[in-house]
C-alpha cells in the first residue's frame, strides 16, 4: 500500500473535486442522483486513503466502527419515513459534532501521554512526537467548542422536531443573560486553554459548550427550526474542518469547508425568505422562544366559509389551472401519495396542475420537495416561490394543504404584523382558494391568517390524506 501513501495528496485532490461535483449535482433534482453518487465515491476514496496513510492504526477498532456504523445507517435509511427526515438530519449533525469533540479530546490526551515518555525512546521506535504549537491548540479550541455546541444543539433540535417531551422550549427574561454568561465563561476558558494548554480550562470549555448548545437552541420556536437545522449543518462542517487541521488531513478540511459554507449560504437564503436576520432567528424575534400572542379580546369572531371534499372536487375538476401549496400538514398527514393521485386525475381531465414551494415550508430545507419526490411528482411540476407567484392571479383554484404562515397576506398588507415583509406565496390572488386544515388554529408564528377569512376561500377541515382521498373519489364519482 505504499502506492496509496505516495500519492495520497492526489487521491485527496480527486476526492475534493468529486465533493465539489456532489454539491453541484445536489443543486437540482434532475442531477441529484448523480451528485449523490459522486459523494459516495469521494467518501470511499477519502476513507480508504486515510486508512492507509494513518500512522499505526488500530485496525480492528476502525473496521468494527465502520461496520457498526454502516449497519445502523443502512437500517435507518431503509426504515425512516420521510415525515421523520428533519429530525433524522438533525440527529446526524449531532454525531458530527460529537465526533469533533471526541477527536479533540483524543488528540490532547494522546499528546499529553506522549509528552510524559522519553522523546528519544519514542523516536528510536519510529514514533514522532511534536509538542503542540499555539496553532494546534487554537485548532483544537475551535473544533472542540464548535463541535460541542453542534452536538447538544442538534440533539435538542431532534427532540423538538420529533415532539419529545424532554425538548421543552424555554422562555423568560433570564434566558438571554444566562446565554451570555455561559458563552463568555466558555470563551474565557477556551482562551486560557489556548494560551496555557491547561487541561482544566479545556474540560471547562468543553462542558460549558455542551450546556450552551442546549440553552442556545431551546428558546427557538418550532417555526424557525428549518433555519436551525440548516445552520447546524453549517456548524457540523466547520467543526469537521477544524479537526481536519488538527489531524493534518486535507480531505477533511476541504469536505468540512464545503459543508460549512453551503450550510451557511442555505441559512442566509432561508432567512431572506423569512425577511429575518440570522441573529433575529437565533436570539429572539417574532417566531422565537414563544409564539406571538395575538390580542383578540376586543375583536368580534370572524366568519369563514367552509365546504366539503365534494365541493372541492367539483371546483377543481371544472378548472383550467390548479396550484397546490403543500405545508407541514401534508407531511403530518402523510398525504403526498394521495396528492399525487389527485394531481394525476386532474391532469387526465385536461387541468394544468402545478405545485408551489416556499423555501421554509415544512420542518427542514427542501422538506416539501423531498416528500413530493418520494411520491414521484414530476420535477417540472414543482415550482419555487419566485417562479410561481406571478401566475397566481390567472390561476382558477389554489389548494393549500396544511400551510399557514407562508401564505398569510398579513406579510404584505399589515405593517403591524410581526411577519410583515416576509415573502409569501401569493395564493390570495387566485380566483378561488381552498384550504385543508384540521382546525382554525394558528401556525407556528401564532398569527391568525387573513386568507382563511377571504371571501374567495373555502375551508375544508380534516386530516389531509383523508380529505384529499375524498376529493379524488368525488371527482371520479362526478363522472370526470
Amino acid at each position: 500500500m505504499d502506492f496509496i501513501r505516495d500519492y495520497a495528496d492526489w487521491f485527496y485532490l480527486i476526492g475534493a473535486v468529486l465533493f465539489i461535483l456532489t454539491l453541484r449535482g445536489l443543486s437540482g433534482p434532475k442531477t441529484a442522483i448523480a451528485g449523490n453518487r459522486y459523494g459516495m465515491i469521494a467518501m470511499a476514496i477519502a476513507v480508504l486513503t486515510t486508512f492507509f496513510v494513518a500512522e499505526n492504526p488500530v485496525v480492528w477498532m476502525i473496521v468494527g466502527a465502520m461496520v457498526l456504523g454502516a449497519i445502523v445507517g443502512i437500517a435507518r435509511a431503509r426504515t425512516v419515513p420521510m415525515t421523520q427526515m428533519p429530525e433524522t438530519v438533525a440527529l446526524m449533525h449531532s454525531l458530527v459534532g460529537l465526533a469533533a469533540v471526541l477527536i479533540a479530546v483524543a488528540a490532547i490526551i494522546h499528546n499529553n501521554e506522549l509528552a510524559k515518555l522519553d522523546v528519544g525512546l519514542l523516536q528510536a521506535n519510529g514514533v514522532n512526537f511534536h509538542e503542540m504549537s499555539k496553532v494546534h491548540l487554537f485548532e483544537l479550541f475551535v473544533g472542540c467548542f464548535v463541535g460541542a455546541i453542534t452536538f447538544t444543539a442538534s440533539v435538542f433540535a431532534y427532540g423538538k422536531l420529533a415532539a419529545k417531551k424532554w425538548a421543552k422550549t424555554i422562555s423568560g427574561t433570564w434566558v438571554k443573560p444566562v446565554q451570555a454568561l455561559i458563552f463568555i465563561t466558555m470563551f474565557a476558558a477556551g482562551i486560557h486553554f489556548f494560551l496555557t494548554g491547561n487541561m482544566t480550562s479545556f474540560w471547562a470549555m468543553t462542558g460549558l459548550a455542551l450546556v450552551f448548545g442546549w440553552v442556545w437552541i431551546a428558546p427557538v420556536g418550532g417555526g424557525d427550526m428549518p433555519v436551525v437545522v440548516s445552520l447546524l449543518n453549517s456548524f457540523s462542517g466547520w467543526a469537521a474542518a477544524g479537526i481536519g487541521f488538527t489531524l493534518e488531513n486535507n480531505m477533511l478540511i476541504v469536505a468540512g469547508s464545503l459543508v460549512g459554507s453551503s450550510g451557511a449560504i442555505l441559512s442566509y437564503i432561508m432567512c431572506k425568505a423569512m425577511n429575518r436576520s440570522i441573529i433575529n432567528v437565533l436570539f429572539g424575534g417574532a417566531m422565537g422562544g414563544t409564539a406571538v400572542v395575538v390580542d383578540t379580546g376586543d375583536k368580534a369572531p370572524r366568519n369563514h366559509r367552509s365546504g366539503s371534499a365534494d365541493d372541492a372536487g367539483f371546483l377543481m375538476s371544472n378548472a383550467d389551472s390548479v396550484v397546490i401549496v403543500p405545508g407541514y400538514g401534508m407531511a403530518q398527514g402523510r398525504a403526498q401519495n394521495a396528492v399525487k393521485e389527485l394531481a394525476n386525475l386532474l391532469k387526465e381531465q385536461g387541468v394544468t396542475v402545478r405545485f408551489a414551494i416556499h423555501p421554509v415550508a415544512g420542518r427542514m430545507p427542501g422538506h416539501m420537495n423531498v416528500l413530493l419526490a418520494e411520491a414521484d411528482v414530476p420535477y417540472e411540476d414543482i415550482l419555487e416561490m419566485d417562479e410561481i407567484n406571478s401566475d397566481f392571479p390567472a390561476t382558477d383554484v389554489v389548494l393549500v394543504i396544511g400551510a399557514n404562515d407562508v401564505v398569510n397576506p398579513a406579510a404584505k398588507d399589515d405593517p403591524s404584523s410581526p411577519i410583515y415583509g416576509m415573502p409569501i406565496l401569493e395564493a390570495h390572488k387566485a380566483r378561488t382558494i381552498m384550504v385543508i386544515k384540521r382546525s382554525m388554529a394558528t401556525g407556528y408564528a401564532g398569527l391568525d391568517n387573513d386568507l382563511f377569512y377571504n371571501d374567495k376561500t373555502m375551508m375544508i377541515f380534516g386530516d389531509a390524506k383523508k380529505v384529499v382521498e375524498d376529493m379524488t373519489k368525488a371527482i371520479n364519482g362526478n363522472g370526470h
